[in-house]
């Protein structure tokens, strides 16, 4: 079921057979083809949002996949700074005595 679009008629068809069937909702899930807990999740953002919900196709955008890629670019960038912070910090401190590298090898 990974990466399923459903259209936003689909969802509000769903969310009124989820309020005006008798079937449990686990009936209606298998027979729709859609997760128990997704029904619910639809339920309530239609609840909340009314007609403004579902607004999309399903897909996201060119723009906010570019958002969504240059911000992962971004963290991991972040990450190998810390790295590279904390490594310069490592090498740059004083050699302990008689280690390699320290000029006091007794």
């Amino acid at each position: 079921m990974a990466n399923q679009r459903f259209s936003a008629e689909f969802k509000r068809e769903a969310v009124r057979l989820l309020e005006s069937s008798d079937k449990p909702i686990t009936q209606l899930a298998l027979e729709l083809g859609v997760p128990r807990n997704r029904l619910y999740k639809w339920r309530d953002t239609l609840r909340v949002q009314g007609s403004s919900a579902f607004p999309g196709s399903g897909y996201r955008s060119l723009e906010q996949l570019e958002i969504t890629r240059l911000k992962r670019e971004l963290a991991d960038a972040r990450e190998e700074n810390e790295i590279l912070k904390k490594a310069g910090a490592y090498f740059a401190s004083k050699p302990k005595r008689g280690t390699p590298g320290s000029t006091d090898n007794d």
